[in-house]
C-alpha cells in the first residue's frame, strides 16, 4: 500500500522550506522590534475552550473543528485558531501579574476541516500577536501598524486595509434587533446559511460570501451607525492614530469578522493578488474574552495571518529568499583513502561553524563536481592520495571559477 498525505494537508519540501524560514525570520524580527515575545501553546486543547471563546453558533465550532474523545473520555480539539489558547495560557499562568500589558506572538499550525482550496488547507499555518491588558485605541493602532509592517518588509505593497467597529455588549444587542427586523423581510431570498444566521448571529449575514446575499443586504443598516458613545469615541481615536501613522484605510461597516469574541475594533488586510478569497490578515479587539474563559476582566486586541496565503502572493511575485541553506564547501574525494579523510574533515569543520558537505555515495570526481554545483556550494576542494601526501589541494571558487592551491590545515582560514 502506498501511503499519501491526508486530503487538505501538504508536505513542505526543500527548497520551499527555505522560503518559509525566510518569511518566519522576517515575521519574528518585526515582532521583536515591536517588543512582542513568542508564546508556544499546545496544538490541542479542551473542546469547551474553543466552543466558549469562538462561539457555539459559528461555522468553525459547528462544522470545521477536528474534535475527538481521548482515552480518558475527554473531548479534545485541534486548535482552529490561536487567540483562545493564548488567553487560556495567560489566565492559567497568571501572566498579567508580572506586567500590566502582555505582548506575545505565535507562529504555528492550525486545523479546520474546511473544503480544501487555494491557500486554505485543513492543516494550515498562521502567525499572530496578542496585546493583553489595555483598553486604549493606540494599542489597536499598533497591532494594525505591526501587521502592515510585516508585509512591507516582504515587499508587498498591493494591499488594502478595511476597519470597522463591531460595538460592545452595550450597543450590539440593540443593533442586532434592528438588523434582524430588516433581514426577516428578505429572509426567503437569502441562502440557507444566512437564513439560519438571522436568528442565531445576524451580523454574520452582512459578511456572507454568497453574491446574492451580498446584493440583497447591500443597503442594510451597519453597526458603525449605531455605536454607543464609548465605542464611537474609541473608533474615532483609532482612525486618528492610523492617520497619524500615515496608514490609509477604508471604513467598512459590513466587516464583522467570523468569531464571536470581537468587541469594538475589527480589521482586515486584503490583497487583490489573491482573487476572491483575498484576506491576508485580520483581527480586532476582544475585551470580554478573558473573563468569559474564567479570568479577570482584561481587555485585549490581536490579529492572525495565514502563511499559505502569504506564500501564494510571494510566489506570484517570483519571490526567492536572499540566501538558501547551502554548503560553504564541498569536499570531492578521488579514492577511498581521501574519502575517509573528507568525511572526518567535514565533521571537524562543522564543529567550527562551517557548513560542509562531502560525497557519501562513492561517486566519480565528475559526478561529485556536478553534485557540488547542484547544491550550489560556494567552494570545492578536490582531494586524493597525492593531496593527502603533500598536504595541499586545489580550492575552487564555484562562482568565479578561480582556483588556488592551499594547505589542507588552512581550510578554515581560507574560507573565512
Amino acid at each position: 500500500m502506498a501511503f499519501k498525505s491526508i486530503r487538505g494537508t501538504k508536505d513542505i519540501l526543500p527548497p520551499e522550506t527555505a522560503r518559509w524560514h525566510y518569511v518566519e525570520s522576517v515575521v519574528r524580527e518585526v515582532f521583536h522590534r515591536f517588543n512582542y515575545k513568542e508564546i508556544r501553546t499546545p496544538i490541542f486543547e479542551q473542546t469547551a475552550l474553543f466552543a466558549r471563546s469562538i462561539g457555539e453558533l459559528t461555522d468553525i465550532v459547528g462544522k470545521e473543528m477536528y474534535t475527538f474523545t481521548d482515552r480518558s473520555d475527554d473531548s479534545i480539539t485541534l486548535r482552529p485558531e490561536g487567540t483562545a489558547s493564548v488567553i487560556r495560557a495567560y489566565i492559567q499562568n497568571n501572566l498579567g501579574e508580572a506586567q500590566p500589558l502582555v505582548k506575545v506572538y505565535y507562529i504555528g499550525p492550525m486545523f479546520r476541516q474546511e473544503r480544501p482550496q487555494a491557500g486554505r488547507l485543513r492543516q494550515f499555518h498562521q502567525f499572530g500577536a496578542e496585546a493583553i491588558g489595555s483598553l486604549q485605541p493606540e494599542v489597536d493602532a499598533e497591532i494594525i501598524a505591526m501587521t502592515i509592517q510585516i508585509y512591507k518588509e516582504l515587499s508587498l505593497a498591493k494591499y488594502a486595509l478595511k476597519i470597522s467597529s463591531v460595538g460592545c455588549e452595550k450597543c450590539r444587542p440593540h443593533f442586532k434587533e434592528i438588523l434582524q427586523n430588516e433581514l426577516r423581510k428578505i429572509a426567503a431570498k437569502l441562502s440557507p446559511d444566512s437564513q439560519r444566521r438571522i436568528e442565531e448571529n445576524p451580523m454574520r449575514v452582512l459578511d456572507s460570501k454568497d453574491e446574492n446575499d451580498a446584493t440583497l443586504t447591500a443597503k442594510m443598516p451597519v453597526i458603525t451607525d449605531h455605536l454607543c458613545a464609548e465605542c464611537a469615541r474609541h473608533f474615532e481615536s483609532l482612525k486618528k492614530y492610523l492617520t497619524s501613522f500615515h496608514i490609509p484605510y477604508t471604513v467598512d461597516g459590513r466587516l464583522v469578522r467570523g468569531l464571536d469574541y470581537y468587541t469594538k475594533t475589527a480589521f482586515e488586510l486584503t490583497s487583490a493578488e489573491l482573487g476572491s478569497q483575498d484576506a491576508l490578515a485580520g483581527g480586532g479587539r476582544y475585551d470580554l474574552l478573558t473573563q468569559e474563559l474564567g479570568g479577570k476582566a482584561t481587555p485585549g486586541v490581536g490579529f492572525a495571518a495565514g502563511i499559505e496565503r502569504l506564500m501564494m502572493v510571494l510566489e506570484k511575485k517570483g519571490f526567492e529568499p536572499a540566501a538558501d541553506i547551502r554548503p560553504a564547501l564541498f569536499i570531492a574525494s578521488a579514492d577511498a583513502e581521501s574519502r575517509a579523510w573528507s568525511v572526518a574533515t567535514t565533521i571537524d569543520l562543522r564543529s567550527e561553524g562551517i557548513a560542509v558537505e562531502a560525497d557519501f555515495l562513492a561517486r566519480s570526481l565528475k559526478a561529485q563536481m556536478r553534485e557540488a554545483d547542484r547544491q550550489q556550494a560556494k567552494f570545492v576542494l578536490v582531494v586524493g592520495q597525492r593531496e593527502l601526501g603533500s598536504g595541499r589541494a586545489i580550492l575552487k571558487n564555484m562562482k568565479t571559477g578561480e582556483q588556488n592551491e592551499i594547505p589542507l590545515d588552512e581550510i578554515r582560514k581560507q574560507l573565512s
